[in-house]
């Protein structure tokens, strides 16, 4: 068994560019001078054959059709054995409507989520006696695929956007949010899109990992606000900064974690350009920049 990894899309919510964006990342890649990016997703498998997608984003069809491990291999049989939402964001649960064409695969996800899920009819296009919805309680092995294991913990985050209410806490911790523990032939990688901030328990578990695939949402906190873009930090997004002594690239440094990858980039953060300082200095303190249709085996 080989634990396999390909990120189907590396960009956060709206890709890269974005539909209604006119900043200088997004019209970058409508001039093809840096790489587009489509929105959240990955791939893991334990044994090349059977395949389960992390997060289905509004992007899945062309995700899948750039991705020949999860092309057909019959008529209407596919190498997708399941789907696994992190949280109820809109770009990791949007692309399940595109999945409802009387295709069988398991829907994982915690309790929480599977509600948000049942309070909207729409996903009732996806007929529960096709797709059948687990439950996953936070820190229980289960086979997210055959010959690949998973376990959901918590993160801090938030709730989706379209729940929010007048105040909005950051820094939950429960099954609204969570990370994905990976295992298959004696590796350990982790799935963590959106996260808050690396708390020491985060620390502890992420300890000499083999990968872990992390939020890279923002450069900088206040990244949307000086660009004119939002008037919300990434804290107030639930979303860890990369850099600064609060960022993710201080927190990872002492962990030993081998392979570290940032997923779910905003299309305003700089490390999208292959040729910006702050890309470089992430690279300098061991990170890879995400891109569409990298495969990492491990």
């Amino acid at each position: 068994m080989t634990l396999r990894a390909r990120i189907l899309g590396a960009a956060a919510g709206g890709g890269l560019p974005q539909w209604n964006c006119g900043c200088e990342n997004c019209n970058l890649a409508r001039a093809g001078k840096i790489p587009s990016q489509t929105q959240s997703s990955v791939a893991f498998s334990g044994n090349g054959s059977d395949w389960a997608i992390l997060n289905a984003s509004p992007d899945i069809r062309d995700q899948m059709a750039r991705t020949p491990e999860l092309h057909p291999t019959a008529l209407r049989e596919l190498p997708l054995r399941s789907v696994m939402v992190t949280n109820g964001d809109i770009d990791h649960v949007a692309g399940l409507l595109i999945l409802r064409e009387q295709q069988p695969f398991k829907l994982f996800a915690t309790a929480e989520i599977h509600s948000v899920l049942a309070q909207n009819p729409i996903f009732d296009a996806l007929r529960q006696n096709i797709v059948v919805r687990e439950e996953i309680a936070l820190d229980q092995p289960f086979e997210l695929a055959p010959d690949l294991t998973a376990t959901l913990f918590a993160v801090p985050g938030k709730v989706p956007l379209y729940m929010e209410g007048e105040v909005v806490q950051t820094d939950l911790e429960g099954e609204q949010t969570v990370g994905v523990h990976l295992q298959a032939g004696g590796k350990d990688a982790y799935y963590i899109p959106g996260c808050a901030l690396v708390k020491g328990d985060l620390a502890d578990r992420l300890r000499g990992a083999d990968m872990v695939m992390f939020d890279g949402t923002l450069w900088q906190d206040n990244e949307m606000i000086d660009m004119g873009l939002s008037q919300k930090t990434g804290q107030r997004m639930g979303h860890i900064s990369m850099s600064g002594p609060d960022g993710s690239m201080a927190a990872f440094a002492d962990l030993g974690v081998s392979r570290k990858v940032y997923v779910h980039m905003n299309n305003s953060n700089p490390v999208l350009r292959p040729e910006s300082a702050e890309r470089a200095e992430a690279e300098a303190n061991g990170w890879t920049i995400g891109q569409d249709g990298m495969e990492i085996t491990l």
